[in-house]
């Protein structure tokens, strides 16, 4: 089951569309995701390249890691999706899929240091649950104590 590269490939694809970091700001909630935010308060969705390439005055220095989490969601999705159509190599999808779970933790802190604001890093623990499940049995190393005679 979990050797499935079909398997691999849906799981790592909904965790890009799950949301990574769930603010609640006041009675506002916002959710980050891997393609952009979306805003209650009012509804509206804003794509990630808007967010960064349009709406750049402003934006505290923390938020960058959300940028570097997506671009290395991208590759770990893009090694995955690789399984499906010719070869992968876990290593790289698990490493990717961790590093973008790592990045968030810096999202997380840096909106919670901030009165008013709670932060849930959703996708960290979504994250690195895929690679545990899926890439962690394929990349750990063997037990040599049964080998060794």
């Amino acid at each position: 089951m979990r050797r499935d590269p079909r398997r691999r490939l849906a799981a790592v694809l909904a965790v890009g569309l799950l949301p990574w970091t769930v603010l609640v700001i006041g009675g506002e909630l916002t959710m980050l995701f891997s393609f952009g935010l979306f805003n209650t308060d009012p509804p509206a969705v804003v794509s990630i390249y808007d967010y960064f390439y349009r709406f750049t005055d402003g934006l505290p220095g923390f938020i960058e890691a959300w940028r570097s989490g997506v671009v290395l969601y991208l590759l770990g999705l893009a090694s995955a999706v690789s399984g499906v159509v010719w070869r992968e190599d876990e290593r790289i999808t698990a490493l990717a899929l961790a590093g973008a779970a790592l990045t968030q933790i810096s999202v997380f802190l840096g909106f919670n240091r901030r009165i008013g604001y709670v932060a849930l890093p959703v996708g960290t623990v979504l994250l690195l649950t895929v690679v545990w499940w899926y890439y962690w049995p394929l990349v750990a190393p063997a037990d040599e104590s049964h080998t060794s005679r």
